[in-house]
C-alpha cells in the first residue's frame, strides 16, 4: 500500500461524504476506495469512518487523523512542486470565475496582455455574481469583491473599489436631494439582491456612522442594470465606481450625500487553500497584481 495515496483517498472519502463520490473524484472504483480505506486503518490499527447505508462520516480520531493529512498532502505536494518549479512554465487551462460587471469593465481588458506572455494558458473565463463552490465546480481562482473573504479560502487583495451613492439628477429633481442620511429612508432606493448589508446602508460620515433602513423600490443581482435603472430615474443605487464612474462622469449620475460615504469593498483573487498553487494560477495572480497596482502581499496571505 502506498501511504501517501490512500491518505489522498482517505481525504477525498471524507470531503465528499461517501466512497461513491471519492471514486468518481478520483476516478477509481469504488471497490478500489474501499480496499485502500480499509488497508490505512489495518495499518493504522484505527476505526477511521463510520459507515452507515445512509452516510459515511469519520470518527473522533478519523477526524483528528484527516486534519493531519490535508496539511502533510499540502506539504508534500509544495515540496515536490517546488523542486521542478524552476523548470515550469505556466501552462494548460486556467478556469477563472468573476462577478459580471468587473469582469467585463476591469478584467476582460487585461486578459489579452497575459494571454501575450503566457501563450501556453488556455483562459476560461466565467462571470457570475453568485458565490460559487471554487471546488465542486472546478475553479482555479475566483476574483470576489467583498470587505470579508470566505475564511475557508487563501485570498490576495487585489485593489479597492469605492462605493458610490448616486442618482439621475431628473430624480432628484422630482423627489429633493437627501441632506442627511436619515433621509435615505423616505426615497426609493435600487438594491442589490447580494449587498451584505440587507435593507441597510450603512455611512461615514462628518457625523460618524449612520445605518439607514432603505426602502427597496427594485433589487437586481447585477450592478449594470441598477445603474440603467437609475439613470432612467428610478431612484438612489450605492453601486462601484467601475459601475457608475462613466455615468458619473458625464452628468447621467450625480453623487448623493458627498460628505458621507459607504466603506469600500476590496478586490481579491481567491483560490482553494488545500490546493497547490499552480504555476497558471500564481501567474495570473502575480499579473493581476502588477497591472492594478497593489502593493499588497504575496499569494499566499489572507
Amino acid at each position: 500500500m502506498d501511504t501517501i495515496d490512500a491518505m489522498r483517498v482517505f481525504v477525498a472519502v471524507v470531503e465528499r461524504n461517501g466512497f461513491s463520490a471519492a471514486a468518481q473524484a478520483l476516478d477509481l472504483s469504488t471497490a478500489a476506495v474501499t480496499r485502500q480505506v480499509a488497508a490505512l486503518e489495518k495499518r493504522l490499527s484505527a476505526r477511521l469512518l463510520n459507515r452507515t447505508t445512509r452516510r459515511v462520516s469519520p470518527t473522533s480520531i478519523g477526524a483528528a487523523y484527516y486534519q493531519r493529512c490535508v496539511q502533510l498532502l499540502a506539504e508534500f505536494d509544495a515540496l515536490e512542486a517546488s523542486v521542478g518549479a524552476q523548470a515550469l512554465q505556466p501552462s494548460g487551462r486556467l478556469r477563472i470565475n468573476a462577478p459580471v460587471s468587473y469582469g467585463i469593465a476591469r478584467l476582460a481588458p487585461l486578459l489579452p496582455g497575459y494571454a501575450e506572455r503566457h501563450p501556453q494558458v488556455e483562459l476560461d473565463l466565467s462571470l457570475s455574481d453568485r458565490q460559487v463552490d471554487m471546488v465542486e465546480e472546478g475553479f482555479d481562482l475566483a476574483i470576489r469583491i467583498t470587505r470579508q473573504p470566505a475564511p475557508s479560502l487563501i485570498a490576495r487583495r487585489l485593489a479597492e473599489a469605492a462605493i458610490v451613492l448616486c442618482a439621475a439628477p431628473a430624480y432628484l429633481a422630482r423627489h429633493g436631494t437627501p441632506e442627511r442620511p436619515d433621509d435615505l429612508s423616505r426615497h426609493a432606493c435600487l438594491a442589490y439582491s447580494y449587498w451584505a448589508g440587507g435593507d441597510s446602508w450603512h455611512l461615514q460620515g462628518p457625523q460618524g456612522e449612520a445605518s439607514v433602513p432603505v426602502a427597496a423600490r427594485m433589487r437586481a443581482n447585477n450592478g449594470e442594470v441598477l445603474r440603467e435603472a437609475a439613470i432612467a430615474g428610478m431612484g438612489i443605487i450605492a453601486q462601484p465606481d467601475f459601475i457608475v464612474g462613466q455615468a458619473l462622469a458625464d452628468g447621467r449620475l450625480v453623487t448623493v450625500l458627498p460628505d458621507w460615504q459607504l466603506p469600500p469593498v476590496g478586490i481579491h483573487a481567491l483560490y482553494a487553500s488545500r490546493s497547490h498553487l499552480a504555476p497558471k494560477v500564481r501567474s495570473f495572480i502575480d499579473y493581476l497584481v502588477e497591472r492594478l497596482g497593489t502593493d499588497a502581499a504575496g499569494p499566499g496571505s489572507r
